[in-house]
């Protein structure tokens, strides 16, 4: 049996490395801004070499950023066990999201070389460079560039929200000249991610650790309504052709639709434009984003193919005309179930509370889990908040993410 780490020492060493990493992008309000290739995100990617190097790995970049810290195996033809996350933030993001996978891996790693020595098989610790789509339209960069999903031919029309362009922003950070390994990768085993949950499934239920079954898949839509623009003192309401109303309808056919389907479907309209969006004059044009997941690409495609079905006939009767533009459409990714039951055997053997789960939001595990056995392992989060400086999740929990990850990490590598 694998002698367990202090777990006093191993909750200061956790919560002092988050509130490290923190300090590279964070700000007065308690929130983290780390965009891909920006400064803060320069400074971090550095910090955690030279963290990687301290620990005895061997620390390399390859042409994209994604940050790896190697301990070699004792058999040359084993393949790489690799575990990390996310480094890059939502702006004004929490100190967790991300961090906390590549924090714990590299203690989890730390552990397992100062006690046990070199592994059969190598490990890896990435530090994936990015994951949020925060500063440009593209996410999973990161990871869709290690399984050859992604490449530069996708980014060379992209700019972000200051009309810098992608590759310039790459160059400017020293990446994309070929400098470094190209980024896909062939020799890896499998891919192990320790995650917040972002959610309050695993707090509202007393669960200590969320063992992944599948990431959702989701479709997303901009549906425009159209009608036409009139006086809104003069023109009675039976004359009007307001797409404003129409939008009101659909958006309530939707999320009724969505609260009575009881698989577990969510349903979300966050975004809305209204034009000309003017008090005193009634709406000629609206659109509005939908965003539908669930673990069961029929289920999206039957609950879209229902709604859309009634949306011709709701603007039909207010006199207007809708059109539904789908500009996402991702399958749900199954985790590894060999991966996940190892995981779970350590837990019962340990005692540990946990519950088996589907992902609502995506992680990089969904795109490595259609390219390698994968796991994805949550810890909870405090009221499920996050992509805010109040994203908390406690010492006990993390340093117990940390324990397993050990655990998994040496049934695996050992």
């Amino acid at each position: 049996m694998i002698e367990q780490p202090n777990p006093s020492a191993l909750s200061e060493q956790v919560e002092n490395m988050i509130e490290w990493l923190a300090s590279h992008g964070g700000d007065e309000s308690g929130g983290v801004t780390r965009l891909l290739y920006d400064p803060a995100w320069i400074a971090a990617q550095r910090a955690i070499k030279e963290k990687m190097e301290k620990i005895r790995l061997s620390a390399r970049y390859d042409d994209v950023g994604n940050l790896f810290g190697r301990v070699a195996g004792r058999d040359p033809e084993a393949r790489v066990i690799l575990t990390g996350s996310h480094i890059d933030t939502v702006k004004g993001g929490g100190k967790y999201d991300g961090a906390y996978g590549i924090v714990a891996a590299l203690i989890a790693v730390e552990y397992l070389l100062t006690h046990y020595g070199l592994p059969l098989k190598p490990i890896e610790v990435v530090s994936l460079c990015e994951e949020e789509g925060s500063r440009f339209p593209m996410t999973y960069w990161g990871s869709g560039n290690i399984t050859g999903v992604k490449s530069r031919k996708k980014v060379r029309d992209i700019k972000d929200a200051n009309a810098v362009p992608f590759e310039q922003a790459m160059r400017d950070a020293g990446f994309g000249f070929g400098q470094h390994p190209q980024p896909e990768r062939r020799d890896l085993e499998c891919f192990i991610e320790l995650h917040i949950e972002q959610g309050q499934v695993l707090e509202r239920e007393g669960k200590s650790i969320g063992v992944v079954s599948h990431i959702v898949g989701q479709r997303r839509y901009d549906i425009t309504v159209r009608g036409e623009s009139n006086h809104a003192g003069t023109t009675p309401m039976h004359w009007r052709h307001d797409a404003m109303f129409t939008a009101a309808e659909l958006i309530r056919l939707l999320t009724h639709r969505a609260k009575a389907d009881e698989s577990g479907l969510v349903a979300t309209v966050g975004r809305m434009d209204v034009k000309p969006n003017v008090g005193n004059v009634i709406a000629r044009e609206v659109t509005f984003s939908l965003d539908v997941r669930h673990s069961d690409a029929e289920r999206i495609r039957l609950f879209c193919e229902e709604c859309f079905g009634e949306f011709d006939k709701i603007a039909a009767e207010h006199g207007t005309d809708v059109v539904c533009r789908k500009w996402m459409d991702e399958s749900p990714v199954a985790m590894d179930s060999v991966l996940s039951a190892t995981a779970e055997d350590i837990l019962k053997q340990k005692g540990i509370s946990y519950k088996t789960m589907t992902s609502g939001a995506g992680h990089d595990s969904q795109v490595f889990g259609i390219y390698c056995p994968t796991a994805l392992l949550f810890v909870p989060s405090r009221g499920g908040i996050s992509h805010s400086p109040e994203e908390f999740t406690n010492t006990e929990d993390l340093q117990r993410g940390v324990r397993l990850l050990i655990d998994l990490l040496y049934k695996l590598a050992y």
